[in-house]
């Protein structure tokens, strides 16, 4: 297993999405150990003192009025931990968990939660062991941190709720004995620490955007090989064009498809003598779309980059202030936005999408293409009900691009009285990008038929080799046959690199 060293504070979004694709271990660079140990000299004095202080020797929410006597400041802890472990629903799966348990490292690295050193050092040999938390994926609304999730965390951590080790879900005392570690008790804050803060949200919404990113760069690639299926124009990719308005994501996408597209003999043989002014805008404005929701996705990223980064629990030591300090780093509404905005990518890629595939079935539309891309129409369907697959799919992302942060409900007996939904909005993302991958599969399959239609006239080399390797596992279609197979694997297909 690779070990990364992150520095609190500077991780790059490279760096999260390779924990999160190759589940590495994590350490936290030895320069933020001071830091941490500083800020709990702090939480330290502040529990032996008289005055109240939230979280440290106090009770939580509605209930932070309530002092709580320095001898039960352990139990406080555990209690808070434990009460709160109240999420529903299934078991987020382990790549997000360990993703959410490396965010949590990096916010408590930053030594402005007052936590003890062995909270850090049991958090990276849980991620090097493979010791994961088992965490329900309801029950946040992402405002007071994402509390019941991190408390799921937090249980196993004290040697309660449950963990997967060696692929065998068991008691988390269990989990940890195994693996050769020992449980905490917790002290002063470290509970409220463990549990306030985004990290389940932001999370979900990483694993989002490095879905949707990657699905943005194949949806390239399948619209150009449409592009050529239907003997489409390449004028649209005209690169001033794209530079007389001047949007990143437009400009970079024209120059990618036309790129893709380059050498291919199928273009070259209608330049003269096609009849046809414009194709409709589902080919004609791939760049405007698909580049646009780029833009969108690199606006999120950043936003999520620098949640990645931050210190989110509550109250928060100040050292160099000699303060500890209540304020509001734990709402989500920053992780919500940028959720929204890739749900809103993802359902525009999709859209377009899902109407390359409606044209290059439709006889009317294609250019001669034989309807339903079968060559015995009638007797057999063809990719119909495939092309009506891909637009239930469409349909469903529609629905689930609504935005969430605007939703809110008080909570905690209206302490919370505002929330940012942002946990679901996040968690809805992973759904999305599973929807939008098989309706770029989907035109796959259909693409890749359509050119072949078109022989002996071949298409660039990019998109042979692209077509090769789909014709790997899935034959030509000729007779009607089981397809659902087929689709999976169309949309497994890897893509060609493009870029980040």
């Amino acid at each position: 297993m690779t070990t990364l060293t992150l520095t609190p504070g500077a991780v790059t979004l490279a760096q999260l999405e390779q924990v999160y694709r190759e589940e590495c271990a994590v350490r936290l660079d030895p320069v933020c150990r001071a830091g941490i140990e500083a800020a709990h000299a702090r939480i330290a004095e502040a529990a032996a003192g008289e005055t109240a202080v939230y979280g440290v020797n106090t009770g939580f929410g509605k209930l932070a009025s309530v002092k709580i006597a320095a001898e039960d400041t352990a139990t406080l802890q555990r209690n808070l931990i434990l009460s709160h472990c109240c999420g529903v629903g299934p078991a987020i799966p382990r790549t997000v968990a360990r993703l959410m348990m490396v965010l949590k490292l990096l916010s408590l690295g930053r030594g402005a939660s007052g936590v003890r050193l062995e909270l850090i050092d049991l958090l990276e040999a849980m991620l090097d062991k493979g010791v994961t938390p088992l965490i329900p994926a309801q029950g946040s609304v992402g405002a007071s941190g994402d509390l019941a999730p991190l408390s799921h965390m937090a249980a196993v951590m004290m040697g309660a709720g449950e963990a997967e080790f060696g692929g065998t879900v068991m008691p988390g005392g269990e989990a940890l004995a195994a693996a050769g570690l020992t449980p905490v008790e917790l002290g002063p804050k470290e509970g409220l620490a463990l549990i306030n803060g985004t990290q389940f949200s932001t999370a979900f919404a990483l694993a989002g955007l490095f879905g949707a990113w990657q699905a943005a760069q194949s949806a390239l690639v399948t619209s150009a090989l449409t592009t050529d299926a239907i003997m489409g124009s390449t004028a649209p990719l005209q690169p001033e064009i794209h530079t007389l308005r001047g949007h990143r994501g437009q400009i970079e996408a024209g120059s990618t498809m036309r790129a893709i597209l380059a050498g291919s003999v199928i273009r070259e043989s209608h330049r003269e003598g096609d009849t046809r002014v414009q194709d409709p805008y589902c080919i004609r404005c791939q760049p405007q779309v698909v580049g646009a929701a780029m833009d969108v996705l690199r606006q999120a990223a950043k936003t999520l980059e620098i949640e990645a980064n931050a210190a989110t629990d509550n109250p928060l030591v100040l050292p160099e202030a000699g303060l500890i300090v209540s304020g509001g780093n734990f709402h989500a509404e920053p992780v919500g936005f940028a959720a929204d905005m890739i749900a809103l990518a993802l359902a525009e890629i999709g859209a377009i999408a899902q109407r390359r595939i409606a044209l290059i079935v439709d006889p009317a539309l294609s250019f001669d293409l034989p309807p339903f891309l079968t060559p015995n129409p009638g007797l057999n369907s063809g990719y119909m009900i495939a092309e009506v697959t891909t637009a239930a799919l469409m349909s469903e992302n529609k629905h689930l691009a609504n935005p969430c942060v605007t939703d809110s409900t008080p909570t905690s007996a209206n302490q919370e009285d505002h929330v940012s939904m942002a946990a679901h909005g996040a968690r809805r993302l992973g759904q999305m990008v599973t929807n939008l991958e098989r309706i770029l599969g989907v035109e796959l399959l259909c693409a890749t038929q359509g050119v072949e239609f078109r022989a002996p006239l071949p298409t660039s080399e990019t998109l042979q080799a692209v077509m090769a390797k789909l014709r790997a596992v899935v034959p030509v279609l000729g007779d009607d046959r089981y397809m659902a197979r087929e689709i999976a694997h169309g949309t497994g297909i890897a893509m060609p690199e493009l870029g980040a």
